[in-house]
């Protein structure tokens, strides 16, 4: 998988903007730049945050369940993203929790 290339459904790490250290999901892609981005909470699904790439930090996990779910009806639930925010971040080592945005 290329690192550079976001996937739907992918999670990001946010590393500036208003919300540094956040996670979220891309829910779509602009172009080589841009990505839209939701995390089910602050961000709902129906009104994501378009965010440069080079301000995120791609992370290895593709939530398979928002990637078939927006390929299937073109959406996703805001508890779905949630849910995959919450999975991924339980499977972070342990420092990595406290590891907040400057």
């Amino acid at each position: 998988m290329d690192s550079h290339t976001p996937k739907i459904g992918q999670i990001v790490k946010v590393l500036r903007g208003r919300d540094p250290g956040e996670y979220a999901v891309v829910i779509g892609i602009v172009d080589h730049r841009f990505v839209w981005l939701a995390d089910g909470d602050n961000r709902k699904f129906d009104q994501p945050k378009k965010k440069n790439l080079s301000h995120l930090q791609l992370q290895d996990k593709i939530s398979s369940e928002v990637e078939s779910s927006i390929r299937e009806t073109g959406r996703v639930t805001n508890g779905k993203l949630r849910f995959a925010i919450a999975k991924f971040v339980d499977l972070l080592p342990v420092e990595a929790h406290n590891e907040k945005g400057e």
